[in-house]
């Protein structure tokens, strides 16, 4: 029986368990199984290897997706550039990282992006935000950081003003903020000044429709969830373990 799974914490809600399981059956493939193993500790990624010697990869989600990488054997140059990974391959008992979020960013994207969305804003600087960064300076988009505490690199809430707004008419939240079930938060930016040339992106998928959205849609911005990403991602995934 190949075996796959998902580390990360919590995993309560996790998207990827019920995805391949569903794609198992669908196909017919009854060799293969998918499990969660939500660990406290990225150490705890080591005992999770030497219980599980089938396991073929693991997605890697929230909050280690940096961290991970001090326990990859091999990671691809992407991975190398934004130390960023959110998928493994174990084959012969090595672990290569790769990134898939950066794939799935960039192909959701283009499929909304104007030609006025030239400068943007990532909300959050976690794992996820280094892939978006990265698509972002493939696709030459300048871009500025916003987080909780303001540094030489980025903005803090507190300093996103109403022009600065008015100049980021991209804006992609990184954050976990308004995932299911916190629905209640936002990140706290001035939502007041978005316009209908605005872009917002929310990595977050559950709920389909973020407060981060709703208040971006009652402006008559455009709005995109993470879902579709997710999807790329899984997939990609799949072709890595395959490959």
């Amino acid at each position: 029986m190949r075996l796959f799974g998902l580390i990360g914490y919590p995993l309560t809600h996790s998207f990827s368990k019920k995805y391949f399981t569903e794609k198992f059956e669908k196909l017919g493939i009854a060799d293969c199984r998918y499990e969660n193993f939500p660990i406290s500790n990225i150490q705890d990624i080591k005992s999770i290897l030497s219980a599980n010697p089938a396991l073929e990869g693991l997605n890697v989600t929230i909050p280690y997706k940096e961290s991970v990488i001090g326990y990859l054997d091999e990671m691809t140059d992407v991975v190398k550039e934004i130390r960023a990974c959110n998928c493994i391959r174990i084959f012969n008992g090595k672990l290569k990282g790769f990134n898939t979020d950066t794939i799935g960013f960039e192909k959701t994207l283009l499929t909304k992006l104007q030609p006025s969305h030239t400068n943007a804003l990532i909300l959050g600087t976690g794992g996820a935000a280094k892939a978006v960064e990265f698509v972002l300076q493939k696709l030459k988009i300048k871009f500025k950081y916003v987080s909780r505490k303001p540094s030489v690199n980025n903005f803090s809430y507190e300093q996103v003003t109403p022009e600065i707004i008015s100049k980021h008419t991209l804006i992609i939240n990184t954050t976990p903020l308004g995932m299911y079930p916190n629905t209640v938060q936002a990140p706290p930016i001035p939502y007041e000044e978005l316009t209908v040339n605005h872009l917002l992106y929310d990595l977050v998928y559950n709920p389909e429709k973020t407060l981060f959205l709703e208040k971006a849609e009652q402006k008559g911005a455009i709005i995109m969830n993470g879902y579709e990403m997710l999807l790329l991602q899984a997939e990609e995934s799949w072709n890595i373990w395959n490959s």
